[in-house]
């Protein structure tokens, strides 16, 4: 059975992950967090915690070396587009120096641990025309302090997967939406005011940022089976695109919840959620990952969707009923 960590394991991707992992009964799967708990209640009892801040050096060298990983899924790290440039330092901080210290602790104690980074796709930035599909030769222009944090953390990996050996596979995700998002996120922004409006606690309005812009969606289900094949089949020191090859206009995601909304809505643009800079198109080209393990995506936009807004018309109504008591 292959022992692998989780960076970041209570974050939205890290619990699906460990989820489909556990599904698969072939993985030991560990955990790593600042907190020495597991968020997920239904994870409770099937992962193994170890507690470090990726941060500090020293304490992430004893998390691993008392793992000792086949495999560490490296998630942690600040993903907030809009946070990087309220806090470029510190995102360039989260995002760098935690890869540099597993990195440099594998090496220290002469681990072939498998690493697979996860980067994003907002490496690539600013896309011109002729650069789509975007494929993993495109050019990485990024438009943010996050994706700037990022192309960082990839070349670091490449870096040292060139100076010293280590297996290291880069992944670059494209837009992952699903049950469980911090609703800072477009898609569970959207469901989360839905869920409130049914259930009377905001007024009928759904506040919106850039509608038309196109992303290319997959559902976080499908990018974390991605993961796991990477994790498998991947080429050490090669790079992956992960995404469904087609894009979606927002307004289009939002007219799908809209449509299983109960009351009358109102939509309204907000200025505040606008981006300094927003890439109008984006379309991913995955044929690398599809090639190398054969990854086809199950879930469609449409179910995803639907399983958005039901999870968070479950949760906003547990919240009012613990406020209310």
């Amino acid at each position: 059975m292959m022992r692998v960590l989780i960076t970041g394991i209570n974050g939205f991707v890290g619990g699906h992950l460990a989820e489909y992992l556990l599904a698969g009964g072939r993985w030991e799967v560990w955990g790593l967090s600042r907190s020495a708990t597991i968020a997920l209640p239904e994870l409770a009892g099937n992962v193994q915690m170890v507690q470090a801040d990726l941060a500090d050096a020293e304490a992430t060298m004893r998390a691993i070396v008392k793992v000792r990983p086949h495999i560490i899924f490296h998630l942690a790290g600040q993903p907030f587009v809009p946070e990087s440039f309220r806090d470029p330092a510190g995102t360039l901080a989260a995002n760098t120096l935690g890869a540099l210290h597993i990195f440099l602790t594998l090496i220290e104690y002469r681990m072939a641990t498998r690493v697979l980074v996860i980067g994003t796709n907002e490496e690539y930035g600013k896309i011109d025309p002729e650069d789509l599909p975007i494929d993993e030769d495109t050019p990485l222009r990024p438009t943010s302090p996050y994706g700037v944090s990022k192309v960082a953390q990839s070349l670091l990996a490449l870096q040292y997967h060139y100076s010293h050996g280590l297996d290291v596979v880069r992944v670059r995700p494209f837009t992952h939406i699903g049950p469980r998002q911090n609703e800072r996120f477009v898609t569970a922004a959207f469901a989360r005011q839905i869920a409130r409006i049914e259930l009377g606690l905001q007024p009928p309005v759904v506040q919106v940022g850039n509608l038309a812009a196109q992303r290319d969606f997959s559902d976080v289900r499908d990018v974390v089976a991605a993961y796991a094949l990477l994790a498998e089949h991947g080429e050490s020191g090669e790079v992956y695109n992960v995404g469904s090859g087609r894009a979606v206009m927002v307004r289009e995601l939002l007219d799908m919840l809209l449509a299983e909304c109960t009351v009358p809505v109102e939509v309204r643009l907000n200025p505040e959620l606008m981006r300094p800079i927003d890439i109008p198109l984006v379309v991913c080209d995955a044929s690398r990952l599809r090639a190398r393990t054969g990854w086809q995506p199950r879930y469609t936009l449409q179910e995803t969707l639907h399983d958005i807004l039901t999870y968070w018309r479950q949760r906003v109504r547990a919240e009012t009923l613990a406020t209310t008591g």
